[in-house]
């Protein structure tokens, strides 16, 4: 339990509440009728968060990265007058999620094992071995699946012109929902790499032969 808590830790640190802060603020003030009120608050949390990490020499590019999207969102709610469009920059890049994880898998290259490579900086051989690479890419499928399923929601209650319910599930199946896939895709992914038999990160970085213990942290 405890790895999985530190696995947790190192994905979310201050990002969660960069990401989540100025949508729920927009939400809230926009549910009483004001949408310029609702986006000029939701902008200057962003811009709030993102000098607050400057200034304490907090890790600040996801605020940074949090503040130009709610400048992009706050802007096509401005100008076509829509609470929906400030949610519209989310649904693209599901869309754009959507296709890279379904890219990765046909080309068999799936997703996961990129966004592993990226936080962990193992060499990206030893994800394309045969005892590995069907693990990355069953989490893949997971992953994938779950995006189209909230997209479909999304873009329901988009096309309704609900822009409260919108905001509110954009927050449920966020954050929460992430939170609840990382823990699942840690876990069945460390049962399925042993289940496949092949050699753990630093057996192979070892080039240890077989038999291997296997992969037993990290994933």
């Amino acid at each position: 339990m405890q790895e999985i808590l530190d696995e947790l830790k190192s994905v979310l640190s201050g990002k969660t509440l960069d990401a989540i802060f100025p949508p729920l603020i927009f939400v809230i003030v926009n549910a009483f009728g004001n949408l310029n009120l609702a986006a000029i608050l939701a902008l200057l949390i962003a811009a709030a968060l993102t000098t607050f990490r400057v200034i304490k020499k907090q890790p600040w590019k996801y605020a940074l990265g949090g503040f130009v999207g709610v400048v992009i969102a706050s802007a096509l709610a401005y100008f076509t007058k829509s609470a929906t469009s400030y949610f519209l920059p989310a649904l693209i890049s599901s869309a754009f999620l959507v296709l890279a994880a379904t890219l990765s898998i046909i080309l068999g290259k799936p997703l996961a094992a990129w966004t592993s490579h990226l936080i962990r900086a193992w060499p990206i051989a030893w994800y394309w071995l045969p005892q590995v690479k069907p693990a990355y890419t069953e989490v893949t499928l997971l992953w994938t699946f779950l995006i189209v399923v909230r997209l479909a929601v999304q873009v329901q209650l988009y096309l309704a012109g609900d822009a409260t319910s919108l905001g509110w599930t954009n927050l449920i199946l966020g954050w929460p929902i992430t939170i609840i896939v990382l823990i699942i895709s840690y876990i069945y992914g460390i049962w399925r790499l042993h289940k496949l038999g092949g050699p753990g990160i630093d057996e192979y970085n070892a080039g240890k032969l077989p038999p291997w213990v296997g992969q037993t942290r990290g994933f």
